[in-house]
C-alpha cells in the first residue's frame, strides 16, 4: 500500500513514518511539508495520511479528490468551515477523520457515552486535558470529540479544562460528579507509537470503502 503521509516533518509524522519501516505492508511513496505541492504526490499513492495543519485541509481535499484517493486525517483544530470541506469531500472519497487514532481513547469514547446514559442528570461531567507544551489547539480535539458525546447525552455546555506542560503526550480524563460520590474514566498516551498505529490501520482500512465520512469506532467496529 503507498502511503502519501503529509505533515511528515511533525511529531505525529515522524512517528507514522518510523512506525511504517517496519510493516512490510507499507511503503511511504511520498511525503509533503509546509510548502510542499501535495497534487503531484497524491496522484501516485493509494492513500493520503494527513497529520499537517488545519490550514492545508482545503488542498489536501481538493487533490485527493481530484484523483480519487482515500483519506486519513489526524489533523485536529478545524474550524467549521473546514469540518464543512471535509464533509462535502466525503461525498465523493472515502474519508477516515479521528481526532484520536488511539484504540484506548476510542474505547474511552464509547464507555462515556455509556456512563453519561446510566449516571443520569445527576451527575454533571466536566473533561480535564493535558498535553506538551508545544501542541498549538486547546481544547485537544480528543477534548472536543468527548464533549460532543457528552452534549448529545446532556444536550448542555460542557465545561474543558486544558493544560499544557513540559512533554505530556497527551491525558484525558472524564469526570461525573454526582451526590456524595464521583467516576472518573482516564485515558493516558506513554508514546505516540499508538496514534500511529491506529493511523496506519485506518489507511489499511479505508481502502476500497466507498465514499463517506468515517470515524476509528467504525474502523475498530465499536
Amino acid at each position: 500500500m503507498r502511503v502519501l503521509l503529509i505533515g511528515a516533518a511533525g511529531r505525529m509524522g515522524q512517528t507514522v513514518l518510523n512506525l511504517a519501516q517496519s510493516d512490510p505492508d507499507i511503503q511511504i511513496a511520498a511525503q509533503c511539508d509546509l510548502g510542499d505541492s501535495i497534487e503531484p504526490a497524491m496522484k501516485n499513492c493509494d492513500v493520503g495520511i494527513d497529520f499537517s495543519h488545519a490550514d492545508s485541509i482545503d488542498e489536501i481535499c481538493r487533490a485527493a479528490s481530484q484523483h480519487g484517493k482515500p483519506l486519513v486525517i489526524g489533523t485536529t483544530g478545524h474550524s467549521q468551515q473546514q469540518r464543512k470541506t471535509i464533509e462535502e469531500t466525503a461525498h465523493s472519497i472515502p474519508i477516515v477523520l479521528a481526532s484520536n487514532f488511539s484504540v484506548g481513547v476510542n474505547v474511552l469514547f464509547w464507555l462515556t457515552q455509556k456512563a453519561a446514559g446510566f449516571l443520569g442528570p445527576d451527575f454533571n461531567p466536566k473533561i480535564v486535558e493535558t498535553h506538551h507544551k508545544m501542541k498549538k489547539d486547546a481544547p485537544s480535539g480528543t477534548a472536543k470529540t468527548l464533549a460532543d458525546i457528552l452534549k448529545a447525552v446532556r444536550d448542555s455546555e460542557i465545561p474543558i479544562q486544558s493544560i499544557r506542560e513540559g512533554d505530556v503526550v497527551g491525558e484525558h480524563t472524564v469526570i461525573f460528579s454526582g451526590p456524595g460520590e464521583s467516576l472518573e474514566l482516564t485515558h493516558r498516551a506513554a508514546n505516540r507509537g499508538i496514534f500511529a498505529g491506529g493511523a496506519l490501520r485506518a489507511a489499511k482500512w479505508i481502502i476500497n470503502k466507498p465514499p463517506g465520512l468515517y470515524s476509528m469506532q467504525d474502523v475498530l467496529g465499536l
